[in-house]
Formats: C-alpha cells, structure tokens, sequence
C-alpha cells in the first residue's frame, strides 16, 4: 500500500463517482478504477459498493474513510511542520540572562521575541551567572545566553551587544552618596558586596582587577549569586558594590549610583553553541542582536 491509495479512496469516497475523483486527481479514470481494486484486494476487504450511476461506501468503506482521512490530515500537518521548522518559524528556545540583563532586557526581550516569532516557544531564565550559563549552554539545557565576556570557550560563538558603564551602588545615606562619582581607590576601605566566587564570574573577576589595579585588595564582605540580592545588601548597609548600569532598572529603595571614574564598561554578549544550525535558534539571536541594539 502506498499513500496515494489513500489518497484515491478518499477523493472516491467523498465524491461518490469514479469520474468526478479522477478529474479531481488530474488522472483518468481506468488507472483509478484499477488502483482502488488493488487496494480492496490488499486490504481484502470491499470498500466501495459500485453501481452504473453511483459509487456507495460499505461499512467497511466508511470506516476505512475515517482512519484515511486523520491519516492524510496528521501527513498534511507533519509536512506543514516540518516546512515551518526548516524556516525556523517553529520551535523551542531556553533563553538565560545575567542578572543585569534580567532586569534591563528580559522584558523587553520577552514581548520582542514573541511578536517577531510567534511559531517559537521561548523558555526565560533570569539571574544566570556566567558559569552556570556556559555549563546549561554545554548540556543543552540553555540554547541562548545573555552573559558577560570574556568566554573562552570555543565551541561558543559569541556576539557582542553593547559595552554598560560601570556604576558603585552606595547606600543612600552613605557618606559616599553625596559624590558625583568614585574613584575605585575610594572603595580600599570598604566592605564589598559581590556576586559569587565560582571559577570563572565574570563581575567578581572584574571587581578584584579593578581594586588590584588601584593598588588594595578587595575587602569582600559577602558573595551572592542574584544581583537582586547584592542590591538589596547594598541597601541593608551591608557594603558597597561595583555593578553594570542596568542593575538601576531594579529600582530598590535605599541605594545610590553613582558613576566610577575611569570610563569603565563591561561587554554585554549573546551566546550559543557554534555547532546549532537550527534555523529557528539563528533567526531567534538575530532578533536578540536587532532588540538589544535597539534598547
């Protein structure tokens, strides 16, 4: 049995002529005749009960008509399926962010991604530091990153986004608060609050430069893994702390920014394995790139 047996059957049983189902088949009619006759003997089984004037279905016809015809609409589906995923326009992306880019871009990510992709699925997860990411990234449980470079990871590509200057969030009535800017040399007799100390996070790494390259070390008086939690710390007077521009977007009471001196920045990037070549995951960072340079 092939599918255009299907095919046949249906088209004769819904017209109920044999003329009629072989013009609707732009084949002639003995061909068509003769292929639902081989199909009946296959089966062995009468589908079709044939008059002079009129084609009837048997029981066994119309039950077969049934099965046939969910059979053709889930073939029908699955080419229209597998067409939408070739152009990438179905699928299912796990998108991670830093903790910055949670509160800054996640959602505006969220509702550009949906209205240029409807066809694709899109899973968010915010507050990822960079080791974890690399790690979700390498098991396939992550298929987008928002995250920190450097990455020296070579099965990832990597795209820069953009460069968010460097601010110290204060408590507000921190005497430090009253200032236009800081000098990283004004924080060597400070308590720090920074993000986790696992190998490879990326603003704990940047912290210790910074105050290694102004001649201290850093005095770090608790590490945590959300910047939501930093702020808030840094709010509860706990310390001071070195953090991208985007984390103002959290808006929490009790904090002051203010610019560090130096013009210091940190990368922004969006990152995946370099061997996906899923069609929907390219048109996906594509539109990341175009959102992210729009923000």
């Amino acid at each position: 049995m092939e599918l255009r047996h299907l095919r046949y059957f249906v088209a004769v049983a819904e017209e109920r002529h044999f003329g009629r189902a072989a013009a609707r088949l732009n084949m002639a009619q003995p061909p068509l005749s003769q292929q639902i006759k081989a199909l009946e003997a296959e089966l062995g089984v009468q589908l079709l009960r044939r008059t002079t004037r009129r084609v009837d279905l048997t029981d066994a016809g119309a039950a077969y008509l049934n099965r046939a015809r969910a059979l053709l609409a889930e073939l029908d589906e699955a080419g229209r399926e597998a067409r939408a995923v070739s152009a990438g326009t179905l699928g299912r992306l796990v998108v991670a962010c830093v903790g910055s880019a949670t509160y800054s871009l996640l959602p505006l990510l969220a509702r550009g991604l949906a209205e240029e992709l409807p066809g694709i699925d899109f899973e968010f997860r915010g507050e990822v530091l960079v080791p974890t990411q690399l790690q979700y990234l390498a098991d396939g449980s992550v298929d987008i990153a928002l995250l920190r470079p450097p990455v020296h990871d070579p099965g990832l590509r990597v795209v820069e986004l953009r460069h968010d200057r460097l601010l110290v969030a204060v408590p507000q009535d921190d005497p430090l608060a009253r200032r236009r800017r800081v000098r990283t040399a004004d924080l060597a007799q400070r308590d720090l609050v920074v993000h986790g100390g696992r190998p490879g996070s990326v603003m704990r790494d940047l912290v210790v430069r910074l105050c290694r390259e102004s001649g201290f070390e850093p005095r770090v008086r608790a590490e945590v893994d959300e910047t939501s939690t930093l702020v808030a710390l840094v709010a509860g007077g706990l310390g001071v702390a070195i953090v991208p521009a985007p984390v103002t977007s959290l808006g929490i009471a009790g904090v002051t920014y203010l610019p560090l001196a130096g013009g210091h920045t940190v990368p922004l990037a969006v990152a995946h394995r370099a061997d996906r070549t899923e069609a929907h995951l390219h048109r996906a960072v594509a539109a990341v790139r175009r959102l992210a340079s729009d923000h």
